[in-house]
C-alpha cells in the first residue's frame, strides 16, 4: 500500500522530455513507483486529472539561509515555497552564518551584522559548519537545504578584516577551516570576489583552496571578481584556472555583463540610460542580434571551456537589476577594519571626499585589487541615479525605502554621496540597495541580459533570494520561477515548458551534485508540485513585489504536503539538510 497516490497526472518529469500521463505512488519520503494505480490502495489519493505534476524547483543560488537565525524563518520563507521551491543551496557569495571561529570573532560579527541585521550574541547558537547543520536539523526546516562553505567568513577567520594577501600560514589556516566545513557537510566553497573581503584575495589563494575541494570532491562556486565587459573574460579565466588546476567542478553565479566604454563611458551610459528608460522604443530600433550579442559572446566563452572538458556551469537571475548592501559600492580601502573604523571614515569629510573621488575617477582594471579599480564600482559604471534603497534597519528611515538617492538629494538640497554616507552612519552600515541601469525590468536590459541566457540550455535559473523581514524585498523572492513560465514560456515563447522545468530541476541538481532530486523518477525523493502551467504567473514587480503567484496548487517536500488549496502551514517542516556525500 502507498502512503499517497497522485492520480491522473500529466507528468513533466524534469528531464526535458515530453509529458506523459501516469499515477505516482509515494511511500515515506520517496517515489515508490510510477504507473497505473487505479486498483492500488493508499492512505491518501490526490486527484490531478488535467493538471501538471513536476519536480519541486531547486534554487542553487539563494541567501535564504541568512534567515535561519530567526525563530520565524519558516514563515518568512513562505514566498519561496509558494513559487514551488523545495530545495535551495545557501552560503553563496562567500557569506553564511557559519563557520564562526574564536579567531577574529569580532570581524565575523561585523561582516554578518551589516548584511543580515542580526543581533550576533543573541542570535548565534552554533559555531562551525557541522554544528550549524545540526542546529537546522534539530530546529526543523521547511525546504531542503545544502550549504556551501563561505570564502568571506573563512578569510576573516584567518586574516580578520584585512586587505592583505594571505601568507602561507594564513592560507594553511583557511584550508583547515574549509576542510572542517566540508567534513561537517558543506558541498563546496563559494566566493564573493566582487565584495570585501573576497575582493582582497588573489587567484593563488583560490587555487590553493581548490586543492581542499579536490580532496573532498567539493564544487567551486563563484560570484566572480568582475562582470564588467572589459575584464569579464579575465574573471571567467580565474574560475577556470581554479577548476582546471584542481580538476574540480565549477559554477559561475548569476551570469551577466556590465558595459564599460573607457573614456567615453559616461556619455555612452547617459545615452543607454535614456534608451533603457524608453525601452519600448529602443527594442524596436536596434536589431535583436545586436542586443543579444554581448551576453551571447560571454556564454560562448564558457561553452568553449566546457567543450575542452571542464565541468563548469552557470546560473541566471531573471531580473534587470542587482541587489546587495550599499557598502559594497564603496572603495575596498574604506571598508577595512571594524564597523567603527568604517563609520569613522564615513564621518570624516576629507576621507569622504577621497571616497567620492575614487568612485568618480576609478576605472575597472584587472585584477581589481588597486585603490580605485574595484569592479563593483556600480556608481561609476551605471551612474548615481542607478542606486535605490531596498531596506534600512531603523524605523526612522523607513520613508526612504524604495527611493533613489539622487531624488532624496534633490529634495534635500544635498549631494547624493553625502546622503549615502549619512544614511549609512544613521543605520550603522545596515543599508541594502538595488541597482539598475533604467527603470527595473526595462525591455532593453531584458533583451541584453536575460534572453541570451534563456537561449542557452546550460544555464539554470536562480532567485539570489534575500529576505530579512525588513524593507522592500526583491520581487524574485515572490515570483522568479512563475515569471519564467508566464513571460518567457507562454507570452514571449523563448523556451518550451519542458525546457523551463528542466532548468528549474534536474539541471541545477546536476550542477551542484544534489542527488536523487530534480526528477520524477522511481527511487527519487518525493519533492513535487501540482501546477496549472498556463496560469502559473506572477503579479510581483519591483515596485509592488509582495504577491504570491497563481497556478500552483500543491507543494510536496519529502512526501509531506506543505501547501495545498492555498493553505501553507509554517509548522510543517519536512525539509532535510543535504550534507556532502563522500
Amino acid at each position: 500500500m502507498f502512503d499517497i497516490i497522485i492520480e491522473g497526472a500529466k507528468v513533466i518529469d524534469g528531464s526535458g522530455g515530453s509529458p506523459y500521463s501516469a499515477d505516482i505512488g509515494i511511500k515515506g519520503d520517496r517515489i515508490e513507483a510510477i504507473g497505473n494505480f487505479s486498483e492500488n490502495g493508499a492512505k491518501d489519493r490526490i486527484r490531478a486529472h488535467g493538471k501538471t505534476v513536476c519536480p519541486g524547483f531547486i534554487d542553487v543560488h539563494s541567501h535564504a539561509d541568512l534567515t535561519y537565525f530567526r525563530p520565524d524563518h519558516s514563515t518568512l520563507l513562505e514566498p519561496l515555497v509558494r513559487q514551488g521551491i523545495t530545495t535551495f543551496v545557501g552560503g553563496n557569495c562567500g557569506m553564511a552564518l557559519a563557520p564562526l571561529t574564536k579567531e577574529n570573532w569580532e570581524g565575523q560579527k561585523t561582516y554578518l551584522e551589516v548584511f543580515t541585521q542580526m543581533e550576533f550574541e543573541k542570535d548565534v547558537r552554533w559555531s562551525d559548519m557541522a554544528s550549524f547543520l545540526d542546529y537546522l536539523e534539530k530546529d526543523g526546516i521547511v525546504m531542503n537545504t545544502a550549504m556551501l562553505a563561505p570564502h568571506g567568513m573563512i578569510r576573516i577567520s584567518a586574516l580578520d578584516l584585512s586587505r592583505a594577501l594571505a601568507s602561507p600560514e594564513q592560507l594553511s589556516d583557511m584550508q583547515n577551516i574549509l576542510a572542517e566545513c566540508l567534513e561537517g557537510g558543506a558541498i563546496g566553497l563559494s566566493t564573493g570576489l566582487q565584495y570585501f573581503p573576497g575582493s582582497c584575495s588573489d587567484t593563488r589563494e583560490l587555487v590553493e583552496l581548490g586543492k581542499v575541494l579536490k580532496k573532498y570532491d567539493g564544487i567551486f562556486v563563484s560570484h566572480m571578481r568582475s562582470y564588467t565587459k572589459s575584464t569579464l573574460p579575465n574573471a571567467i579565466e580565474e574560475v577556470v584556472t581554479v577548476a582546471r588546476e584542481n580538476q574540480i567542478k565549477a559554477q559561475i553565479s548569476h551570469i551577466y555583463t556590465v558595459p564599460w566604454f573607457g573614456r567615453a563611458h559616461v556619455q555612452v551610459m547617459n545615452a543607454l540610460r535614456f534608451l533603457a528608460n524608453h525601452s519600448d522604443v529602443a527594442v524596436k530600433v536596434f536589431p535583436e542580434s545586436l542586443l543579444l550579442s554581448g551576453a551571447s559572446n560571454t556564454l560562448k566563452i564558457i561553452d568553449e571551456h566546457r567543450k575542452s572538458g571542464l565541468d563548469i556551469g552557470a546560473d541566471l537571475t531573471p531580473v534587470t537589476g542587482g541587489f546587495t548592501h550599499l557598502l559594497a559600492f564603496y572603495p575596498p580601502w574604506a571598508l577595512e577594519g571594524t564597523r567603527e573604523d568604517v563609520m569613522e571614515r564615513l564621518a570624516d569629510s576629507a576621507l569622504r571626499a577621497q571616497m567620492k573621488k575614487d568612485i568618480e575617477e576609478g576605472e575597472p582594471r584587472w585584477d581589481h585589487r588597486g585603490r580605485n579599480d574595484w569592479s563593483l564600482n556600480i556608481i561609476k559604471l551605471l551612474g548615481w541615479s542607478s542606486v535605490q534603497i531596498m531596506a534600512v534597519h531603523s524605523e526612522k528611515n523607513r520613508k526612504y525605502e524604495g527611493r533613489r538617492f539622487v531624488d532624496i538629494a534633490r529634495e534635500e538640497g544635498r549631494d547624493p554621496f553625502d546622503v549615502m554616507c549619512d544614511l549609512l552612519l544613521e543605520e550603522e552600515g545596515r543599508v541594502l540597495v538595488i541597482a539598475s541601469l533604467g527603470r527595473p525590468d526595462d525591455e532593453l536590459t531584458e533583451k541584453m541580459k536575460i534572453i541570451p541566457a534563456l537561449l542557452d540550455s546550460s544555464i539554470s535559473i536562480v532567485t539570489d533570494a534575500v529576505l530579512l523581514g525588513v524593507g522592500k524585498p526583491s520581487f524574485l523572492f515572490y515570483g522568479c520561477f512563475p515569471k519564467i513560465v508566464g513571460r518567457y514560456v507562454y507570452d514571449m515563447k523563448v523556451i518550451s515548458l519542458e525546457e523551463a522545468i528542466k532548468r528549474f530541476t534536474s539541471l541545477p541538481a546536476a550542477q551542484l551534485n544534489i542527488r536523487d532530486r530534480g526528477l520524477i523518477k522511481e527511487g527519487y525523493y518525493a519533492d513535487m508540485l501540482i501546477i496549472e502551467p498556463e496560469s502559473f504567473r506572477t503579479k510581483a514587480t519591483f515596485d509592488d513585489p509582495k504577491h504570491f503567484p497563481q497556478g500552483l496548487e500543491m507543494v510536496m517536500i519529502n512526501g509531506k504536503i506543505v501547501l495545498k488549496d492555498g493553505k501553507y502551514d509554517p509548522q510543517i517542516k519536512p525539509g532535510k539538510v543535504l550534507r556532502r556525500q563522500g
